[in-house]
């Protein structure tokens, strides 16, 4: 099963601006490796939590679709979990 995400570039950065993100149901995601320059962009929040409880998510590479018509594939690394109730905080990307 391949996952296939949109995404938007972000262009501030911090603790307020990825609560604010994550308060408009986004979530904080970078994506980094390879040859490029780490990208910081936001995902929906309710696709990636639903998609992510499945197994092939962690095993499958993920295209994400930039808004500016890239695509890049990625792998999970690092994923950042609320403690108490487990919703996303933020998630770390690879590129493949």
């Amino acid at each position: 099963m391949a996952y296939k995400f949109d995404a938007q570039i972000r262009n501030d950065f911090g603790k307020g601006a990825s609560r604010r993100l994550r308060r408009s149901n986004l979530l904080p995601v970078i994506v980094y490796g390879g040859d490029k320059e780490p990208v910081a962009l936001s995902l929906d929040n309710a696709k990636l939590f639903t998609a992510q409880q499945n197994k092939s998510f962690y095993e499958d590479s993920i295209v994400l679709a930039v808004a500016g018509g890239e695509e890049i594939a990625v792998k999970p690394v690092a994923i950042q979990r609320h403690p108490v109730n487990g919703t996303l905080i933020h998630i770390d990307f690879m590129r493949v």
